[in-house]
């Protein structure tokens, strides 16, 4: 009995997908029958037809789910007869095979905009000091600048507990609202400079104050050109942005980059740094001390803060939206 149980124990590890059901049913399974539904045994047409139908959304095969899981793709294997004996366990390891793993999903975004290769295209060229074919020149910057918005002050109702040994820090459940404001910033993409205000709401008066912030200040006042890479929002948007902001500084070029595509834009990635160091876990007793602390932050980081390794290149967009087009393309012949 001792030996059985070893067996078992040697299959729940290989197995450990996160589901109870599955895993209850990984406790039934045996040696001998795991020998008996071992690979060889099985053709190879219905490995290459359970791996296709684990690439299938459920419900094209009328199943009530959004997603697979083996023991929800071994049940349908059964039940529809493609193979009555074959185990959740095996199917798991043809799965683990391939890196196929149905049960995990992510979000994203699809290229909406008509102009996505060349405004994506003009940005990447930036981030590598590129501007319509020419290299730019030593007094030439670029900045890249959105807003984080709605960023708000949570007063917890008991102090917060710092980290003790043995202990992490604890953080009050409940809290009062105490406000909110936003945080309209820009870093400079080979620099590391960061600039940035805190504005009780976004629009496009707290976003030129910020650009006049940064273009009143040297080297960007004498620059030969300054290009800030922006989104679409509404502080920034369409051609009216770009007149606006290139009568009050003329060697400023707006550029915005495409619809739906914020990842593009470097600002993001300190916005990121922002939520992690200081909003999170998120403990103000006031919008004062948000801000402040906001702030504070942004002169620290610039005292360790070295230009974002980028390495998403036009090159490397050109090989995804090919893909992205040989997918679709595929997808539409298969709904023909």
């Amino acid at each position: 009995m001792t030996k059985l149980q070893k067996d078992w124990i040697h299959v729940v590890k290989l197995l450990a997908c996160g589901e109870n059901d599955f895993l209850s049913n990984v406790w039934t399974v045996s040696k001998s029958e795991s020998a008996r539904v071992a690979p060889g045994l099985f053709p190879p047409e219905l490995i290459i037809q359970i791996k296709a139908l684990a690439c299938e959304i459920p419900a094209i095969h009328n199943v009530p789910l959004s997603r697979w899981t083996a023991a929800d793709l071994g049940r349908y294997v059964r039940q529809s007869g493609i193979s009555a004996t074959i185990s959740d366990s095996t199917i798991w390891r043809w799965l683990h095979e391939d890196a196929i793993k149905p049960w995990q999903y992510r979000s994203w975004i699809f290229p909406r905009d008509p102009q996505f290769a060349v405004k994506a295209g003009r940005v990447l060229d930036l981030y590598e000091r590129v501007w319509n074919h020419d290299y730019l020149k030593e007094d030439e910057y670029v900045i890249s600048a959105d807003e984080k918005t709605s960023i708000q002050a949570r007063h917890r109702i008991h102090s917060t507990y710092p980290a003790i040994p043995g202990s992490a820090m604890k953080v009050e459940h409940e809290y009062k609202r105490c406000g909110a404001l936003a945080y309209i910033a820009g870093i400079d993409v080979h620099r590391g400079k960061v600039f940035g205000r805190c504005e009780q709401s976004t629009g496009i008066a707290p976003f030129d104050r910020l650009v006049n912030q940064v273009m009143s200040q040297s080297p960007y006042r004498e620059a030969r050109r300054v290009f800030w890479i922006v989104d679409n929002g509404s502080s920034h948007r369409g051609q009216k942005a770009v007149d606006r902001l290139k009568d009050r500084h003329k060697n400023l070029v707006l550029v915005h980059g495409p619809v739906h595509a914020s990842w593009l834009n470097q600002i993001e990635i300190y916005f990121s740094i922002i939520q992690r160091k200081v909003v999170t876990p998120n403990d103000f007793p006031s919008l004062k001390e948000l801000e402040q602390r906001i702030l504070n932050f942004q002169q620290y980081y610039e005292q360790i803060a070295k230009p974002f390794e980028w390495k998403f290149t036009r090159e490397d967009l050109n090989k995804l939206l090919k893909k992205i087009n040989r997918n679709n393309f595929s997808q539409l012949q298969g709904n023909a």
